[in-house]
C-alpha cells in the first residue's frame, strides 16, 4: 500500500482497533489463474504469533481455498472514509490552488494462508466470530442456540481460514498534509454533512 510518511500508522493498538471495527474485509490471494478476492468477516487473535493471527471461513464451493496461493494472502480492512471537497479549505479563498481528495483509514494484513476442514476448529472459529459480532446486542444470539445437528450440517458447507500476520501496514489519510485552517475547514464541513459516513470522519481530523 502506497503510504506517504504523514499518513503512516505504525501503532499496534490503532491497527488492531481498525481491524476489530471493520465489519467486513477483502481477503485476497494471488494464484496462477489471477487474483482471487472474497469479502469476509475476519477475527483477529492478537496474542498469537508476533503480529497476531486472522481467522475466518469461506464457503466450501468457493474455489479460492482450492487454488494454490502464490506468496502470502492479504486482508484489506477499511475504516471510515469521506470525499473532501476543496470548498472546505481556507486555501481556496486565498489562492484557489486546491483539488478534491479522499480521506480514509485502511489496514493491510498479510501472511501465509492455511485452510482447514477440521470440524472442531471450524466450530471454534464460527463461535468466536459470532460472539464478536453479537457482543453489542442486548440479547445476543449464540451458536449454541441452534440445534447441534443443524450446526454440524452447516459446518460441512464451509472451510476454515487461518492467516498468521507477518506484515501489517496502516494508513490514516486524514488531511494531515494540510495546514491548520484547512484541517479545521474539513472537520467542520464533514461534521455538517448530511452523510453519516462523513460525520464519522469529522472527529478524526487532527486539529
Amino acid at each position: 500500500m502506497y503510504t506517504p510518511p504523514a499518513f503512516r500508522d505504525e501503532d499496534r493498538a490503532s491497527l488492531f482497533a481498525t481491524i476489530r471495527a471493520a465489519r467486513l474485509a477483502n481477503f485476497v490471494t494471488a494464484t496462477a489463474d489471477g487474483p482471487l478476492v472474497t469479502p469476509l468477516p475476519l477475527l483477529i487473535a492478537p496474542d498469537e504469533g508476533p503480529h497476531g493471527v486472522l481467522y475466518g471461513h469461506l464457503a466450501r464451493a468457493n474455489p479460492q481455498w482450492q487454488i494454490p496461493a502464490i506468496g502470502p494472502g492479504v486482508a484489506v480492512f477499511m475504516g471510515p472514509d469521506a470525499y473532501i471537497t476543496p470548498s472546505w479549505y481556507a486555501t481556496k479563498q486565498e489562492t484557489g490552488k486546491v483539488v478534491p481528495t479522499w480521506n480514509y483509514i485502511s489496514v493491510h494484513a498479510s501472511g501465509p494462508v492455511e485452510f482447514f476442514e477440521d470440524p472442531a476448529r471450524l466450530h471454534d472459529v464460527v463461535r468466536r466470530l459470532t460472539d464478536h459480532h453479537e457482543g453489542e446486542r442486548a440479547a445476543p444470539w449464540a451458536v449454541s442456540d441452534a440445534p447441534e445437528k443443524f450446526v454440524e450440517a452447516q459446518l460441512r458447507g464451509i472451510v476454515g481460514l487461518r492467516m498468521e500476520i507477518t506484515a501489517l501496514e496502516g494508513k490514516r489519510k486524514l488531511s494531515q498534509n494540510r495546514n491548520a485552517p484547512d484541517r479545521a475547514g474539513v472537520a467542520t464541513g464533514l461534521a455538517e454533512s448530511d452523510r453519516q459516513s462523513d460525520r464519522a470522519v469529522a472527529p478524526l481530523i487532527p486539529l
